[in-house]
């Protein structure tokens, strides 16, 4: 069975991820890209469906843990009662094969430690054919091929392998995994202590370049940094949203999908956040994987895309799998990739802007492509849609997605006016003014004193925060005011702030969620601009209150239960979590000038 997402702890090398338990076991591994299929898929299933286990022998959760400073090397200790054991996991940043190290140590006394692996591909329905090699095991099936070095002699057993050792104080032992393709075999792997210290050394120089601005939320910021750069597919630049799928978004339902893909609606605010922190590398390089992604004809602009750009990511669903507690079905794939989702072309756009407004000169291409979308925005703005939460049901005439339309036209005059670009801007301006005139009759029910989730509708939706953060309105126009204030009595769940009423059926699925949180992340922002710091900081509280105890965030919080659920860790979240930290920082410093 699998853990609380909360006892589970991030590895990676930039390529790909890790999930690795307190109990020690690796239960979740997609080789050799985040969107690969799963060698290890117990996260999802049981130990049979293929997992990695390396810990004391009968001694439960790891007491403490953490990472090595600034860095993705996971450092996990058990009291046991004979002795103090450790475990440290990490996979080293790469240019070739996907790896994982793993050190079994004793610190103190004696201990007796176990280990089994069991290889899974594709999902965990392929069992491999495993040979021994001179110093560990082979498993290889189809395409496919782990290789697992070890000091420890592995030992076959119900399609297992597995070994136990005791080690006394001072006495360590080694494993390595790698995976290759089964064609190749590409030789010796680098010793523990070699590889410990390039991704020791990766990650110091990495992480010396964060810039300091997000007040009392450093710690958690850096962490939230650290796992973006550990979500970004490095030869490309993209990030993906997470690098699970089908972790539920209610434990037992039915809303579990696929996030191992990289959203374009993702990029201003993560570009914000990466630029503000010190990190324009990557900022530049997420900004040319959008204009990459979406170059070509701008009516089949994507919402997401694979971790190269690929766009067919069909969705199916994985049957032998029972699920993450029994939360079915799992999928793989994702089919809300084919939707129509106005507000992606106003996203698209305001990343591009950002990028300008911090400097970076996106070059002559990335016009052409605004150009491309903007003249699309003018000719569909008013069709009906599926939206930012990528509804099943219906299309409809979703506020938020006006808004953001209006924003692709705010930011090609801003490219006009104020970086001195070339385009018909008094046109782009009249088609503007007549978006935003239809949102203001249309999208706000003046009897409620609130913005509405769709023309006609008396829903609300937490998407209605974006309208002062991305500029249609100010911060204290009374229609926004009373939008936020609608929201913290409507939308809010023991303290969380929610997306929607799943009960309006609005979008088509059975079941319940969990609270949101990079929505009540941006709620935090609303209020620190309104200048309501203790109520923005009680909030802020909250929120760094549902990360586990290495700082990671998941999509959602089930408030019944007080756990994380969504897939996880969720870059939507650490990004709103370091722009929020932000926010929140520089209305406290300017008050206190006041």
């Amino acid at each position: 069975m699998s853990q609380r997402l909360e006892d589970y702890a991030l590895i990676g090398d930039t390529h790909t991820a890790a999930l690795v338990g307190r109990d020690g076991s690796l239960d979740w591994l997609c080789v050799p890209r985040f969107d690969s299929p799963a060698c290890f898929a117990a996260l999802l299933g049981t130990p049979d469906h293929g997992r990695w286990l390396l810990a004391p022998r009968r001694a439960g959760r790891a007491n403490r843990r953490h990472y090595r400073e600034g860095s993705l090397v996971l450092v996990q200790e058990w009291d046991t009662p004979t002795g103090r054991a450790k475990v440290t996991d990490f996979m080293p940043p790469r240019e070739n094969r996907p790896q994982v190290f793993r050190r079994a140590e004793c610190v103190e006394g004696s201990v007796e430690f176990a280990t089994e692996l069991s290889v899974r591909f594709e999902y965990g329905s392929q069992v491999p054919w495993v040979t021994q090699t001179g110093s560990g095991i082979r498993a290889t099936a189809g395409p496919d091929s782990v290789v697992v070095e070890s000091t420890v002699p592995f030992v076959a057993k119900h399609l297992r392998h597995g070994a136990t050792f005791t080690l006394a104080a001072g006495e360590s032992r080694d494993f390595s995994l790698q995976w290759e393709p089964s064609w190749e075999d590409d030789g010796a792997q680098p010793g523990f202590d070699q590889a410990l210290a390039a991704a020791l050394s990766y990650w110091d120089d990495w992480s010396g370049r964060f810039v300091e601005c997000h007040g009392e939320w450093e710690g958690l910021v850096k962490t939230s940094l650290v796992t973006l750069k550990a979500l970004t597919f490095a030869p490309t630049g993209g990030i993906v949203a997470a690098p699970t799928t089908s972790l539920p978004e209610e434990i037992g339902g039915v809303r579990n999908w696929d996030y191992r893909y990289c959203w374009v609606r993702d990029a201003a605010l993560t570009i914000d956040g990466l630029v503000a922190a010190g990190l324009r590398e990557e900022a530049e390089k997420w900004l040319w994987w959008l204009v990459r992604a979406a170059a070509g004809s701008p009516e089949q602009l994507q919402i997401m895309y694979g971790v190269a750009g690929e766009r067919r990511l069909p969705e199916v669903e994985l049957d032998w799998l029972p699920g993450y507690e029994g939360s079915k079905p799992v999928r793989a794939g994702n089919a809300a990739s084919m939707q129509f989702q106005l507000d992606v072309y106003g996203e698209l756009l305001d990343a591009a802007d950002m990028a300008r407004s911090h400097g970076i000169k996106p070059g002559g291409a990335v016009w052409a492509v605004q150009r491309a979308v903007l003249d699309f925005v003018e000719n569909h703005w008013d069709q009906p849609d599926q939206g930012i939460w990528e509804l099943r049901g219906p299309p409809q005439d979703l506020v938020y997605s006006r808004v953001m339309a209006w924003v692709a036209l705010d930011r090609g005059v801003n490219a006009v006016e104020t970086y001195g670009l070339h385009g018909p801007v008094e046109r782009w301006k009249k088609v503007r003014n007549a978006i935003k005139d239809q949102v203001l009759a249309k999208g706000y029910d003046s009897d409620a004193g609130t913005f509405t989730q769709a023309y006609g509708s008396k829903e609300l939706d937490a998407s209605l925060l974006m309208i002062p953060l991305v500029g249609f309105l100010p911060i204290d126009d009374p229609r926004v005011v009373g939008t936020i204030e609608a929201v913290q009595r409507e939308l809010m769940s023991d303290g969380f702030v929610l997306r929607y009423r799943n009960s309006s059926g609005v979008d088509g699925l059975a079941g319940g969620e969990g609270a949101f949180l990079p929505c009540s992340l941006w709620l935090v922002s609303c209020l620190a601009r309104l200048g309501r710091l203790g109520e923005a900081r009680e909030l802020m509280e909250r929120v760094a209150g549902t990360a586990n105890d290495l700082g990671l965030f998941a999509e959602e919080y089930d408030t019944s239960r007080r756990r994380l659920v969504g897939n996880f860790p969720q870059a939507f979240t650490h990004v709103a979590f370091v722009n929020a930290a932000r926010q929140l920082a520089a209305a406290t410093a300017g008050q206190g000038r006041r």
